[in-house]
C-alpha cells in the first residue's frame, strides 16, 4: 500500500513538472507531413557551433505533429526530419515569433513544398526569398555551364562566366541591401545583413544598420550586426 502511494505521489510529481514546462512555452508549431508514416522531427536553433534541439516528436502513423519551445524574440528556427536516411536537405528553416505557426509539406518534397503561415517575420522573409529567386535560378545555368566549359578546356567561356557570375553576385546583393533598407522595422533586416551579403562593403553594412528602428537595433540580429561593425571598427583602429 505504502509503496502504491509513493508510486502516486511521485506521478504526481512529474506531472507537476511536466505541466510547469508546457507553461513556459510561448511558442507552438503545429504541422503536418504528407505520405509520412514513421519519424521524428525536431524544433532546432543555431548554436555556437551546431544546432541545438529544443523539442521533438516522433511520428508514428499519424502525419500531424506538435512542437513547442519558449522564445525571447523572432529568430531562425529550423524544422528538421529524421527518417534515417541521412538526407540533409530534410530541414526547413523559418522566422519564428511568440504564438503560434503551422507548417504543412510532404514528405517526397520536404523543404520544397512547406508551406508556412503564422508569423509576420516569415512572411517578410519570403517577400525577399522571392525577389532573389530569380538570381538563384541563374546562377545554377552558370554554375551548369561552367562545369560544361571546363570539361571542354575552354578558358575564354570560363572567363566569361566568371565575369558573369560576379555582376550577378553584386545584383543580388545590390537586391538585399534594399530590401534591408526598405524593411528596417523588420528583424528580417539585420539577419539578412549578417547571413545573406556578410561579404559586402562595410559602407553598406554600416547603411543597413544606422537605418534600422531602434526596437530593431536591441534584436538577437540587430545586435549580431552591431557586434560585427564594432569589431571591424576595433580592428581597424589597431591596424592604425
Amino acid at each position: 500500500m505504502l509503496k502504491s502511494l509513493k508510486t502516486y505521489v511521485l506521478a504526481i510529481l512529474i506531472l507537476g513538472v511536466v505541466s510547469c514546462d508546457k507553461k513556459e512555452a510561448n511558442f507552438t508549431l503545429k504541422g503536418s507531413i504528407k505520405g509520412l508514416k514513421k519519424g521524428t522531427v525536431y524544433l532546432q536553433k543555431d548554436g555556437d557551433s551546431s544546432r541545438i534541439t529544443l523539442d521533438s516528436m516522433q511520428i508514428m502513423g499519424e502525419p500531424e505533429f506538435v512542437l513547442s519551445t519558449d522564445l525571447e524574440e523572432p529568430i531562425l528556427l529550423f524544422l528538421k526530419l529524421a527518417k534515417n536516411d541521412n538526407i540533409d536537405d530534410n530541414v526547413i528553416p523559418f522566422f519564428a515569433d511568440k504564438g503560434e505557426m503551422q507548417i504543412k509539406t510532404t514528405l517526397k518534397r520536404f523543404s520544397f513544398d512547406a508551406k508556412i503561415t503564422g508569423s509576420q517575420q516569415q512572411e517578410v522573409l519570403e517577400d525577399y526569398l522571392e525577389i532573389v529567386e530569380i538570381y538563384k535560378d541563374q546562377n545554377l545555368d552558370l554554375i551548369k555551364h561552367n562545369f560544361d566549359a571546363q570539361k571542354r578546356q575552354d578558358s575564354v567561356a570560363v572567363d566569361s562566366l566568371n565575369k558573369r557570375y560576379e555582376r550577378l553576385t553584386r545584383l543580388k546583393y545590390a537586391a538585399t541591401i534594399n530590401f534591408a533598407l526598405n524593411h528596417n522595422d523588420s528583424e528580417v533586416a539585420p539577419y539578412l545583413a549578417v547571413y545573406e551579403i556578410p561579404n559586402t562593403s562595410v559602407k553598406y553594412m554600416d547603411s543597413i544598420y544606422n537605418n534600422l528602428t531602434s526596437e530593431i537595433k536591441e534584436s538577437h540580429y540587430g545586435k549580431i550586426l552591431g557586434d560585427a561593425l564594432r569589431d571591424y571598427r576595433t580592428a581597424l583602429d589597431t591596424l592604425n
